[in-house]
């Protein structure tokens, strides 16, 4: 259990929350919610101890484990990745280290009668139980289930962590804390690296943890699996509601509707008062009832309305200059690294103001061909950059390339040029950093306002090209919306790389898929692609493994390592189905007992057993029942026996 009793953070004397109490209870799920830079993460490393508050306490029970994963963390590069999630299990391994020096030492000794021979065993006994409740020797076991349920094969786990990219070293510190069993689990953004099987890997896994878990993350759907409790970041306050993130959104509504009404009520019941007070004030005849009002009057507590944070974003590309009728033409591109062929034979136009996306499953190629157009790397082929083409481009670490040794105020000044420095201070406010917020260092800023302040430099570009490479990453939910349509709304071309199918809705009207070393062209918005390709969600396309990890230099030989997903995928597809089964097996088991109950009570009637009918339909609905019996037993012993051999 964590008790929080009465926090207060101030940056620069200004309150980023004040005097918040709650208590985390164990096995607990929270979701922390709020706008960007309402203080989530700050809140996160107070609890895990990385941060101090200005006042307030923070009671964590004496040796309770607390596993914290940031958004972003400095990684080591000197082991592999068996050998970094090993050190998850450094007190397991010295334990085996005890057990192993206590049996020698046992071996060796020849009298069995003594009391130090007996206490020997006796500490044997005990370390050897210790081991069992902490795993036992199947740590190994459980580590490879693990990292593998996070996206990396089985042939990568011998592969040095300085080969990996950064997401993928995230993935390796995740698992290190999952493998930990900590007694808190305390989580900022941990589904921004992964792809969808390992979303729904590590769902289950919170799901079913008896750790408490405290967990922020702008993916809806997530938190509604994972959490049942929900914190709300608003204003500086902290506002507990004892539900799931889905009804949240309901009750904040709710609760402010009702405060408003209450408040309305009140305010035209005071100035009744107040009225009847003026207009007979002087009346002789009217003093009682005058003094009468005025008691009243100072009886009344006022109701609070719930201050919300109304602030919005307002965001706007600048008009752009006119650029040739096909800004990019890319003829028979192909791009490798060694053996390992990323795309080949690839061949596209693109028209002046269209918005396209690119789509496919991690490594495929999307972040490489857009590093092709902006001439990063080198290619074969023929690709153009039309006549007066000025690219804009949002990089994936876009907000971990910006100084964070300088203000939010002082980034901006040093791109800016011309009249628009002149403005400067109108922009930031634009974009929620009016005020003391300028004068912030970027090393304070969140993950969404770093995010935040990298599209605003873009904005001061003169650009008719955007290129943008998971723009959606750290953006709070509102903030999507506002990109969106200001991207809607640019007169220019935009490319855009993204999994988030609702993000992509009604912004693209073409459609490139990568898969297979191919790119193919899909005419069209996002859910008509969806509906020939007959997916439920765009994250579909991650569902076979990665062929490769990405990495920071060339990427490694594809692994071997596939065979077994696509088993797993087949064996995934066979799950499934026998859960679907037995779901619908159990709705059909409790409806038939329920006719049969009823037909029971007709037939005990001396009309209704006279009825020949009513037996004829009782005996019909027993043997319907005795059939989905027997077929929902088949079915859950089929799903026990894969269960005994996962």
């Amino acid at each position: 259990m964590i008790s929080v009793s009465h926090l207060n953070v101030e940056f620069s004397a200004r309150p980023l929350f004040s005097d918040a109490t709650f208590v985390i209870n164990d096995k607990e799920h929270v979701a922390l919610t709020g706008k960007n830079g309402a203080g989530k993460s700050t809140l996160l490393k107070i609890l895990a101890g990385w941060q101090q508050p200005t006042s307030g306490e923070v009671a964590v029970p004496n040796g309770h484990k607390i596993g914290y994963l940031p958004q972003t963390m400095n990684l080591t590069d000197n082991r592999t990745i068996r050998e970094e999630a090993a050190l998850a299990f450094s007190e397991v391994k010295a334990m085996e280290k005890r057990i192993d020096q206590l049996g020698e030492e046992l071996a060796r000794r020849k009298d069995y009668d003594s009391p130090e021979y007996a206490e020997l065993i006796a500490r044997l006994s005990h370390e050897t139980e210790r081991m069992k409740l902490m795993g036992g020797h199947s740590w190994e076991a459980v580590l490879e289930r693990t990292l593998t349920g996070l996206g990396f094969a089985p042939s990568d786990l011998d592969r040095p962590t300085g080969e990996l990219s950064g997401g993928w070293r995230m993935r390796v510190e995740l698992a290190k804390i999952l493998l930990a069993q900590p007694d808190v689990l305390l989580l900022d953004e941990p589904t921004n690296h992964l792809d969808i099987l390992s979303i729904e890997w590590l769902e289950k896994f919170l799901a079913h943890s008896t750790s408490s878990v405290i967990l922020v993350s702008h993916d809806r759907t997530f938190l509604n699996h994972v959490t049942t409790r929900t914190l709300d970041i608003d204003c500086g306050r902290i506002i507990d509601y004892k539900v799931k993130y889905d009804d949240y959104i309901r009750l904040r509504e709710e609760r402010r509707e009702a405060q408003l009404r209450a408040y309305e009520n009140q305010q035209k019941e005071i100035a009744d008062i107040k009225d009847f007070i003026e207009r007979f004030r002087y009346k002789a005849t009217k003093a009682v009832q005058v003094q009468s009002r005025i008691k009243q009057l100072e009886k009344i507590v006022p109701i609070e309305v719930d201050e919300t944070d109304r602030s919005c974003l307002h965001l706007k590309f600048p008009p752009c200059s006119r650029s040739g009728d096909f800004p990019v033409i890319c003829n028979e591109v192909a791009k490798s690294y060694g053996s390992h062929q990323v795309f080949s034979h690839v061949s596209l136009s693109i028209r002046r103001g269209e918005k396209v996306a690119f789509v496919g499953k991690n490594g495929e190629g999307k972040s490489t061909l857009v590093k092709c157009i902006m001439g990063e790397i080198p290619f074969t082929g023929e690709l153009k950059i039309g006549h007066n083409v000025e690219i804009g481009y949002f990089a994936q670490n876009e907000a971990q390339m910006l100084d964070e040794t300088i203000s939010v105020w002082d980034t901006i000044d040093r791109v800016a040029r011309g009249e628009i420095r002149t403005r400067i201070n109108d922009l930031l406010g634009a974009f929620l950093f009016g005020g003391e917020a300028a004068e912030k260092p970027v090393k304070v800023l969140s993950g969404g306002e770093r995010s935040r302040l990298a599209m605003l430099r873009l904005l001061l570009q003169p650009v008719n090209l955007l290129i943008l490479d998971e723009p959606t990453n750290h953006l709070d939910m509102h903030t999507k919306d506002v990109l969106k349509e200001a991207i809607n709304n640019f007169d220019g071309t935009a490319i855009i790389v993204s999994h988030d199918r609702d993000f992509l809705d009604g912004l693209t009207d073409k459609i490139y898929e990568f898969s297979n070393g191919k790119v193919k062209e899909h005419l069209g918005g996002i859910y008509r692609f969806l509906e020939t390709k007959e997916m439920e969600s765009l994250n579909e396309l991650d569902r076979p493994i990665n062929k490769d990890i990405q990495t920071n230099t060339q990427p490694q030989p594809v692994n071997q390592g596939a065979v077994d997903w696509e088993e797993r995928k087949a064996q995934r597809r066979i799950r499934n189905k026998l859960e679907k089964t037995i779901k619908e097996c159990e709705n059909v088991i409790s409806e038939t007992e329920s006719a049969i109950k009823i037909l029971e009570d007709l037939l005990s009637t001396s009309e209704g057993a006279a009825n020949p009918e009513l037996a004829t339909r009782h005996a019909r609905l027993c043997s319907q029942l005795d059939k989905a019996m027997e077929e929902w037993t088949t079915a859950s012993e089929k799903l026990e026996a894969m269960d005994a051999l996962s």
